[in-house]
């Protein structure tokens, strides 16, 4: 994170205390990964991590809405990018705004991702849907449209960090290894809702029959076994790794297994579908309100997802954690 690239207030701290509203979750060996989805999840590796804190919920509208008034950053969303960082881009593209999900009104060709995503001018964390949106009535819901430099100056100033992607499984887990879900192994157990996913034919279906369009508020599903909640759908959540196509092998011995592993290398997370590019991808988690039986089945702690760091999305959020031991 380069503080240049942001506004502050004069004399405005950028730290503060870390809140209140954490969970501890225990260190431990764990599989993590799946070798029955895609194949960015496998293989199934046994990780060691330590324990930590975690937030209980993901990042509010409220949470953040602190932060900005605090600090006077600015996001990535409200800044016109540099024609220079993006010499491909048509010149009408080049102002501030972000990634909204916007169906279409019959069945698309679900592969091409266009024709449900549109890039809006004047979106942002305070304008979800586009410059004549708002937030009002929505401050316990998670916010949204948040780059990586965005969580990171959050973090920063919370006093807090992005977990690994292995810290952020393992918490999502709740204690259940090798389970499919956050709470077991039925996606609905007794026909209940156990997250904010999609209920029917992706993108252009939306039964809502979880109650939900778009995002809900943090704390309307269970919380897991550790007392987490919406580690599954909602919003996805920024981890601090560098995304690569593949989980390493299994260790042969037990004496071998990584010890609180940070992912792979910078330069592996770049997209091999466009070598022209060279934007570093994060790995993302948990999956979204737009995870669906018919397209994107990553409603699954080992679900993952390649974001490049200078995106932002209507359905992309964060949590932080704390490695201190006074955290709360």
């Amino acid at each position: 994170m380069n503080f240049t690239d942001t506004k502050f207030h004069p004399g405005q701290s950028l730290t503060r205390p870390a809140d209140a509203g954490m969970v501890y979750v225990p260190g431990g060996t764990f599989r993590m990964g799946s070798d029955k989805h895609y194949p960015e999840e496998a293989p199934v590796h046994r990780v060691t991590v330590d324990g930590f804190w975690i937030d209980r919920t993901p990042v509010t509208n409220r949470q953040f809405r602190e932060f900005i008034n605090a600090t006077g950053y600015v996001t990535f969303a409200e800044v016109t990018p540099d024609a220079k960082d993006y010499p491909n881009a048509l010149p009408h593209m080049l102002k501030a705004g972000s990634l909204v999900f916007t169906p279409p009104k019959e069945a698309v060709d679900l592969r091409y991702w266009g024709e449900w995503w549109t890039f809006a001018f004047g979106a942002s964390w305070r304008r979800p849907y586009g410059r004549h949106s708002n937030i009002r009535g929505l401050d316990d819901h998670p916010v949204i449209h948040v780059a990586y430099r965005d969580v990171e100056a959050y973090a920063k100033w919370a006093g807090k960090e992005l977990p690994t992607e292995a810290e952020w499984e393992l918490a999502a887990r709740g204690g259940l290894d090798d389970a499919e879900f956050a709470w077991g192994d039925e996606l609905t157990p007794a026909g209940k809702h156990m997250a904010n996913t999609w209920q029917g034919n992706f993108p252009h279906e939306n039964l809502a029959t979880d109650g939900f369009e778009r995002t809900s508020p943090v704390t309307a599903f269970p919380a897991n076994g550790y007392g987490l909640h919406d580690m599954i759908g909602n919003v996805w959540e920024w981890t601090t790794d560098w995304y690569s196509p593949k989980h390493e092998a299994d260790a042969p011995k037990a004496c071998c297994i990584p010890q609180n592993p940070r992912g792979g290398p910078e330069g592996a997370s770049y997209d091999p579908r466009d070598p022209k590019i060279k934007i570093p991808r994060k790995v993302l988690k948990g999956g979204s309100h737009l995870c669906a039986p018919n397209y994107c089945r990553r409603y699954r702690p080992a679900a993952r997802h390649a974001e490049p760091i200078d995106t932002s999305a209507s359905h992309v959020g964060f949590r932080c954690i704390s490695r201190g031991a006074g955290a709360r």
